[in-house]
């Protein structure tokens, strides 16, 4: 088999069919057999010719080889396009609108042309090769190409034929006609019938010269102005391609996001939640996501990021914080903070970007605008980092009291198994300012909405943490965390 592979740098195939005007807006596609081996022999003329490695008649054995039998094409996904100039003539001020049709290809994608039953003689492949290497354009001179011969798999999906239906696979297909080059025995017995005298040949001979390489190389207009209706080197074949081969294809395409640690949302309505009920803002917000997760990936596909749930072995909280935040200090829920310490994926932050609204089962609607997105310090001031952190909401210790395991130890323990340094002091707060009010820990809403969760401690208390070294936010420790209790803020 000999396989040869054509793409197009500048994405577009130009080449108008023989017996159709420029201003149709008509492409013959695939590229016609006729006028590939016209490229070939004028990429001969221009470049090959005059170094001297090959012989002329070298090229000529190559184009019979070449005319023998018909090829099939592996066609790439293109589309029918046409750009528009208003060209302007001779008298002052008038201009001619010229359509310049095409066939738009992706430029890295390869159209391959192969003569499944070819073996060419080693002479020829090497012709061919420097040929292929050396051939500028295919069609019209805006047709750049890069040509070469093709060895991997070639899967045909436009071949010679009539019937419009596949037998095989019932598939509809696309007729197209196109010129193909004359075997040479054919050629000679189709000039012997139009040159049966000498004064036939005075008139036609020119353009019907012995050879086959001769009569593709003749000019396109010497053969109009002796009135032929088709080169007479050339046979018209009926090929059938996909009945989409020239249409456009709507591609859901989506660009790769980049990653993000943190999302922040602004949130909108009246009246706005609270402070003291921010672990039941926090449910909502994974409520939120979850569903456009379900929505968007597939109720088995919402990332663990997201839901808790299905983490690796040693995940020490890296999962997603729903983190409800005061910004303006008023006393009312304003800001949204998902964090996701290991970071969110396109799909991911694809998710987050797209939430519009909060809602409840009671009736509360709120909505949500994204404000920004990217790495830590997006949430600011929750993921700065302060040696000082004081709390924002009440910290439930998540273990049992025990004779030497008191709520100072349970927070350190957790320092230690987040990766935090141990603070070097903890002082317990008998209340925290809230919009002007001072409110102690019974003030806040300290319980989840999920029934049945193990919660040792329902009361709640207050602490200033005070570390040796700076560390980062968000600093959220204990029962509820990844909802908005045991919330820290940084202290300036």
């Amino acid at each position: 088999m000999l396989a040869l592979a054509f793409t197009f740098p500048a994405g577009k195939y130009h080449a108008t069919p023989w017996d159709r005007h420029v201003n149709e807006g008509a492409v013959v596609w695939p590229p016609e057999p006729w006028r590939v081996l016209r490229a070939l022999i004028a990429t001969w003329h221009h470049k090959i010719k005059h170094a001297g490695r090959h012989d002329e008649t070298t090229l000529a054995a190559l184009i019979e080889s070449l005319s023998q039998d018909l090829p099939e094409y592996a066609l790439p996904a293109a589309s029918h396009s046409h750009t528009r100039h208003y060209m302007p003539q001779w008298k002052a001020g008038d201009t001619s609108l010229v359509f310049d049709a095409f066939a738009a290809i992706d430029r890295d994608e390869p159209l391959v042309m192969a003569w499944q039953k070819l073996d060419l003689p080693a002479a020829q492949l090497a012709l061919l090769d420097e040929l292929l290497a050396a051939m500028g354009y295919l069609g019209r001179a805006e047709s750049w190409v890069e040509a070469c011969r093709f060895e991997g798999d070639f899967r045909p999906n436009c071949s010679p034929g009539s019937e419009a239906i596949d037998k095989t696979t019932g598939e509809l297909r696309e007729a197209v006609t196109l010129l193909a080059p004359l075997p040479p025995t054919e050629y000679s017995e189709l000039r012997k019938s139009f040159l049966p005298d000498k004064k036939a040949e005075k008139k036609l001979g020119n353009t019907l010269p012995g050879e086959l390489l001769d009569a593709l190389s003749v000019e396109t207009a010497d053969l109009r102005k002796l009135g032929w209706s088709q080169p007479p080197a050339a046979r018209k074949v009926s090929y059938l391609r996909p009945i989409d081969a020239l249409r456009s294809k709507r591609t859901t395409r989506q660009a790769a996001m980049p990653s993000a640690t943190t999302i922040r949302y602004l949130l909108i309505g009246k009246p706005l939640p609270r402070v003291e009920d921010s672990v039941r803002i926090g449910e909502l917000l994974r409520r939120a996501v979850m569903s456009e997760a379900k929505k968007q990936l597939g109720e088995d596909a919402i990332p663990p990021a997201f839901s808790g749930h299905d983490l690796a072995v040693g995940n020490r909280h890296r999962h997603a914080f729903y983190l409800p935040w005061d910004a303006n200090g008023d006393g009312f829920i304003d800001r949204l903070v998902l964090h996701v310490p290991d970071g969110m994926k396109s799909a991911e932050r694809r998710v987050a970007e797209r939430l519009r609204r909060l809602w409840s089962r009671d009736g509360d609607d709120w909505q949500l605008v994204l404000e920004n997105a990217g790495d830590a310090e997006i949430g600011a001031p929750l993921l700065a980092q302060a040696k000082q952190w004081q709390s924002v909401t009440p910290y439930l210790h998540p273990w049992h009291l025990k004779k030497h395991f008191d709520i100072e130890a349970q927070i350190r323990r957790e320092c230690r198994e987040r990766g935090l340094p141990e603070p070097v002091h903890l002082e317990r707060l008998p209340a925290i300012p809230v919009g002007g009010l001072m409110r102690n820990a019974l003030r806040f809403r300290r319980f989840r909405a999920k029934r049945g969760l193990h919660q040792p401690d329902r009361l709640g208390s207050l602490w200033r943490m005070t570390f040796d070294e700076s560390v980062s936010g968000p600093v959220a420790l204990g029962f509820g965390c990844h909802f908005g209790l045991g919330l820290f803020r940084p202290v300036a």
